[in-house]
């Protein structure tokens, strides 16, 4: 089997369950947003160790964003050909990610100012992949139909990935590595 069809060669790219669409468009544009941002999230598993709960985590977080590239390239005609939770993101998914951030946030002191990214490479590659969800988030409000839950998907998972940021972070400093308040001059 071959990488290359040569399809593409023209401008276009093929949707789920037919159609083509020029590589330009604003779905396909939304989906390599999305893309990006499973890579990000690939990136991240690159650094931590294997079978480890963040590993783990960001497993299943990967798995989930190819269901919601599968739902944003098909067309609405064929939406109905879509299976929950497998090309199409369901509720369930989206509050799955809130009882990941709900159960994380217990982890560390809550934080009540801004936090400076980079304390260490998987903080910091965590609060890189949230900027990568926000942008893919930014584009796919432009292209989901009513009723799908993409949109509040990618929304909960840059809220999971801030808070996978500051739980990797040694809870003990974080006080210490957010933004100082302006004291007097």
């Amino acid at each position: 089997m071959r990488i290359y069809t040569r399809k593409g060669d023209d401008g276009t790219t093929g949707l789920l369950y037919g159609g083509r669409v020029a590589k330009t468009d604003p779905v396909v544009e939304a989906n390599g947003a999305v893309d990006e941002a499973q890579a990000a999230l690939g990136a991240v598993r690159a650094e931590v160790e294997r079978g480890s709960e963040l590993d783990d985590l960001l497993s299943g977080l990967e798995r989930d964003l190819y269901v919601l590239m599968a739902e944003l390239a098909t067309v609405p005609a064929n939406r109905h050909k879509l299976q929950p939770g497998v090309t199409l993101v369901t509720t369930g998914m989206v509050a799955a990610l809130e009882e990941h951030i709900e159960e994380l946030s217990r982890r560390f002191p809550p934080v009540t100012d801004f936090v400076v990214p980079g304390h260490d490479r998987v903080s910091a590659l965590l609060d890189q992949a949230r900027t990568v969800v926000r942008r893919a988030e930014r584009l796919v409000w432009a292209v989901q139909v009513d009723g799908s839950q993409v949109g509040p998907y990618l929304n909960r998972l840059s809220d999971l990935a801030w808070t996978m940021a500051r739980w990797q972070e040694d809870g003990d400093s974080l006080l210490s590595r957010t933004l100082a308040r302006p004291g007097p001059a």
